[in-house]
């Protein structure tokens, strides 16, 4: 009989998606890239049986490999070093450990993510725009736009396009900037080039900065580098985003949109989207949208994101002219 420690990382994950049951397994679902789902219900339609010793092997690493995650951001590699040789043995533990690190990459910086971002502004705030995106890109979106607002004007806009152009670091890169600011982490660096960064990084941090800051960071964005403003802006507010605005302002921009754009954006929109909008309008109104979704019969998702695209474009230009205030972190404030 096979043991664990000869499957493959798909194998395994496929097994552990058996035991699991559909229901919880689509959940997981949600939380993939296509090209995993692709892999991981091709190695279950193969996978014909999976024996009692060799589920419970599989459920039994799994457990342990999140053990090991919880201990690590409580209190870093070390820490969850101590408790599962406590737990587990010296060569079970050296080797969840070692599984972890190297599958699941476990994120350079985490001692940085445990510190006040005020704190950490002290360290980093003078060093070069690059090693200060790069540190950017480790942090939570929370933690990054804190520290982003309170860099200098001419200097966050730096650190913002070079967090968006951001691909991929060497490992000698992140150990240096890690034996900078913390000597005992560096060893902990996995080997593999790591990817970080990017646009979505830096929308991230922007969706949570202060508008102040956001605007100023994208006007210079769009003198410097329009290509780059422009595919930032797109993904800055998609249209499922709506839902975090309030019922006043959703009204508000209603009155904008036309009504056949709306009903093809909400064609490809989820049920949650559906009904704050629905609940939005009148009545009659409501009725007349959805009888126009039914009989419009299948629509291009091309047409779908222009709908939504030119949605958004309305949200952003009442927020700009303050008619209405999309909720943020960061330093937005609303004077009663």
């Amino acid at each position: 009989m096979a043991k664990s420690e000869e499957l493959s990382g798909v194998q395994k994950a496929a097994i552990l998606l058996i035991a699991l049951g559909p229901d919880k397994s689509a959940n997981v679902f949600k939380h993939l890239k296509e090209d995993e789902i692709e892999q991981l219900t091709l190695e279950i339609s193969n996978t014909r049986s999976v024996s009692p010793a060799m589920k419970d092997q599989v459920l039994g690493e799994f457990y342990d490999v999140c053990l090991a995650q919880q201990y690590i951001a409580e209190g870093g590699v070390g820490y969850a070093k101590d408790l599962l040789e406590k737990a587990l043995g010296a060569e079970r533990a050296k080797d969840v450990i070692s599984k972890l690190t190297a599958s699941l990459q476990v994120r350079p910086f985490e001692f940085v993510r445990k510190t006040d971002a005020a704190q950490l502004l002290n360290f980093i705030q003078d060093e070069h725009p690059q090693t200060i995106a790069l540190i950017l890109s480790y942090l939570s979106s929370g933690q990054a736009s804190a520290i982003i607002s309170a860099l200098p004007p001419e200097k966050q806009t730096d650190v913002a396009k070079r967090i968006a152009q951001m691909d991929r670091t060497s490992p000698d890169v992140i150990k240096e900037v890690e034996r900078v600011l913390e000597q005992k982490l560096s060893s902990l660096v996995n080997q593999d080039y790591t990817v970080v960064g990017g646009v979505d990084a830096i929308v991230e941090i922007l969706n949570t900065v202060d508008r102040g800051t956001e605007k100023h960071i994208m006007e210079s964005l769009e003198i410097e580098d329009p290509e780059l403003a422009d595919e930032i802006r797109k993904k800055m507010f998609v249209f499922e985003d709506i839902l975090s605005l309030d019922d006043r302002s959703v009204q508000r921009v209603l009155r904008e949109v036309d009504n056949n754009e709306l009903a093809v954006a909400l064609k490809g929109s989820n049920e949650e989207v559906q009904n704050l909008i629905f609940n939005n309008l009148s009545k009659r109104l409501a009725g007349m949208i959805k009888e126009d979704m039914e009989f419009m019969g299948p629509v291009r998702m091309k047409d779908v994101e222009e709908a939504q695209q030119k949605i958004v474009n309305i949200i952003r230009k009442l927020e700009d002219s303050a008619e209405i205030i999309i909720s943020r972190g960061g330093g937005d404030e609303i004077v009663v």
